[in-house]
């Protein structure tokens, strides 16, 4: 089976989420002032200003070094990253389509809470998280890394069987960034962290590239965020 010829991995703007969660969290609060579904929660100005911004990167890009095929997560905020960006590119770009196993992590029972939530609602997660290791470790409800690895070891066979020999974006999340590296790159746990501490969190917005390299796909950059604007 051939491989796709170029795979461009984008982390989603940045969200609400991104900004209530981390405040929240840092004042032991309850409740983080972000409401409804993980799966609504739409971008921050930020976000929006990093969508367009990844947009003109793209339209700067030579016809045949931009993508023919884009895949999102079904989740607003990484829809809206690619609409975005397709407006403020000036090219024609393709339509997207979704695709459920390019989620963000699903958390079940503890989505959309805080720290402080969760270990008033939830006293036990805490030993249950230790006990299990965060590879292995899944929310009540949720799924751990490893179910992320599987998910997207499909969507991968799937994505080179069916665009072979094609430039292919995915919009998503930092999970989905991370743990395609892993499932590339035959990482285990161990290199996946240690890549998670060489190059940091994934950021709103980066860019990771594998391209193909006689039949293998092999990482070109991670992580970068040189399209971007100054903060």
């Amino acid at each position: 089976m051939g491989v796709v010829a170029e795979l461009f991995l984008v982390r989603h703007g940045q969200s609400v989420a991104n900004v209530a969660f981390p405040a929240a969290d840092a004042e032991e609060l309850l409740e983080a002032e972000v409401s409804g579904r993980d799966a609504e929660v739409p971008l921050t100005e930020l976000g929006v200003r990093q969508a367009a911004a990844l947009g003109e990167w793209l339209g700067d890009r030579p016809e045949n070094g931009r993508p023919q095929i884009a895949i999102t997560s079904p989740y607003l905020r990484a829809r809206e990253t690619w609409r975005i960006a397709v407006e403020r590119s000036g090219v024609d770009l393709p339509e997207p389509t979704t695709d459920d196993r390019l989620v963000d992590r699903l958390l079940g029972d503890l989505e959309m809470l805080t720290r402080a939530a969760v270990a008033q609602r939830f006293p036990d997660e805490a030993q249950r998280r230790a006990d299990a290791g965060e590879y292995r470790y899944a929310p009540p409800g949720g799924e751990s890394f490893a179910d992320i690895e599987v998910r997207l070891g499909l969507f991968l066979d799937d994505l080179n069987r069916d665009h072979a020999g094609k430039r292919v974006i995915v919009v998503a999340h930092d999970a989905v960034v991370l743990m395609m590296r892993a499932v590339i790159e035959r990482l285990d746990w161990e290199q996946v962290l240690a890549a998670e501490r060489a190059a940091g969190n994934v950021r709103n917005a980066s860019l990771t590239r594998f391209v193909d390299v006689d039949g293998r796909l092999e990482l070109a950059y991670y992580n970068s965020v040189d399209h971007l604007p100054p903060a």
